[in-house]
């Protein structure tokens, strides 16, 4: 019999929340659960969240714990993971991430660019905290984070908490290798032998094959030409919003750039900034339509349910986000070996690549952590772009531990989607002034 689990989830007022809920109590044959909890330091929207799941808890596993609390001492308290989703800022600062940049003809975009620098300077402090706390009260615990921007974050993390046991992940790849199972007809990504190097939203397929080791690339290249990531699935989807179906028709431009591979979706950004600019509205963008859509359904469901006093006919939908992180605590907590998508310090793994550098590659997940997988020399056009992103990243970490308003201005000036250090100086002037409650003090 599986050993039961305690879990946190920090960020429990996220509209991600409950479906990792439902998912975790659907999956428990995988991961047995003795208590799960929620954290936020917004106590409003915790409760609106908490309130809803104590629901979904209640009626699918009544002999589960449950609890929600702002208190670090009794969240952290007792527990084997840490499943850490935060937004340092919530939507109105994601909002000022996108706008600002837009204002001055750069890419707005929440991980990508000067917002993304941005929103790494308000997260790295919120996530160090996170991992100070379950250091203090669960020495054993094991943090699962996915805080964007998981790039950023990550260097942080190498940093600034160098002998934690914190993963960093993301759920990006995942769900684009969702995509790839559909277009070919399979059931799921699990089908699927896939081969990944890269940084954080900045990386490339170099093999997909099914399990008895055929080569799937060339039918999903022929796709991709065509169509993009935009399965049939997700073509006829009506919660899919304009900006993300966009996106996904996008890759059929970016794979251009490199035939022989499949690209992760946000390299848009940086190879046709331009054209993401020209087809931006910086009025109303992307953090505009979350709020107006998965903001408003998600907290508009939690508040019927609450009413109705019960979740028997809950709309919350289950997606690879959910997935992955139970995959992921499951490999530890039972030590399945399973291969997954880490951010890890590449230590050689890309043999021709930046020794300290926070990669995305396979990794091998077990009790005693990740075991990365070698990957070889990368070609020239790849480490030349991942090269400039990694300084960004490191500038831009740098800029938060020694509060240098320099180094910050050289992160947004490197950063391939800002065309000049004087359109640079003038977003970042524009985004300290924005986030001066959140972000170290620049000298």
């Amino acid at each position: 019999m599986l050993q039961k689990q305690s879990i946190l989830i920090a960020g429990g007022g996220s509209t991600f929340t409950p479906e990792i809920v439902l998912l975790l109590l659907e999956r428990q044959a995988d991961l047995p659960l003795k208590e799960l909890k929620l954290y936020d330091n917004d106590a409003k929207r915790q409760a609106i969240v908490g309130e809803a799941c104590a629901l979904l808890v209640k009626e699918r596993a009544p002999e589960v714990m449950f609890s929600y609390t702002t208190d670090p001492k009794e969240a952290f308290s007792n527990i084997d993971f840490v499943m850490a989703h935060i937004r340092v800022g919530k939507y109105a600062m994601r909002e000022q991430d996108e706008k600002i940049p837009l204002k001055h003809g750069v890419v707005g975009q929440e991980t990508c660019g000067p917002g993304g620098i941005a929103y790494g300077m308000r997260s790295i402090g919120g996530v160090v905290e996170l991992i100070k706390y379950m250091e203090q009260y669960s020495p054993n615990a094991w943090m699962l984070n996915y805080s964007n921007p998981a790039a950023i974050v990550a260097e942080a993390t190498r940093r600034l908490c160098p002998t934690s046991k914190v993963i960093n992940i993301c759920d990006m790849p995942i769900g684009i290798e969702e995509n790839f199972a559909a277009i070919l007809g399979l059931p799921s990504r699990k089908e699927l032998d896939i081969r990944y190097y890269g940084l954080n939203h900045f990386g490339w397929w170099t093999s997909i094959r099914d399990q008895e080791g055929k080569d799937l690339m060339p039918e999903i290249q022929e796709y991709t030409k065509k169509h993009g990531y935009l399965s049939p699935q997700l073509a006829s989807d009506p919660h899919l919003d304009a900006s993300w179906r966009e996106t996904f028709e996008m890759v059929k431009d970016v794979a251009t750039l490199d035939p022989t591979t499949l690209p992760n979706t946000y390299l848009k950004y940086y190879f046709y900034p331009d054209r993401v600019v020209a087809h931006s509205n910086p009025h109303h963008t992307r953090a505009n339509e979350v709020m107006e859509g998965r903001e408003k359904r998600v907290f508009d469901e939690c508040q019927r349910l609450v009413a109705q006093g019960h979740a028997k006919d809950t709309h919350f939908e289950i997606g690879a986000h959910a997935s992955y992180i139970i995959d992921l605590a499951r490999a530890i907590a039972y030590n399945t070996k399973e291969r997954m998508l880490l951010i890890v310090e590449n230590r050689g793994n890309i043999s021709n690549f930046t020794w300290d550098a926070m990669v995305e590659i396979p990794c091998l997940l077990g009790a005693n952590g990740y075991e990365p997988l070698h990957v070889g020399a990368i070609p020239t056009f790849q480490k030349g772009l991942m090269e400039q992103q990694v300084a960004v990243e490191k500038l831009t970490v740098d800029a938060w531990i020694e509060g240098s308003y320099l180094k910050l201005w050289q992160a947004i000036t490197m950063s391939k989607t800002v065309p000049s250090a004087d359109v640079a100086k003038a977003i970042l002037d524009d985004l300290i002034t924005a986030n001066k409650e959140y972000w170290p003090a620049l000298k």
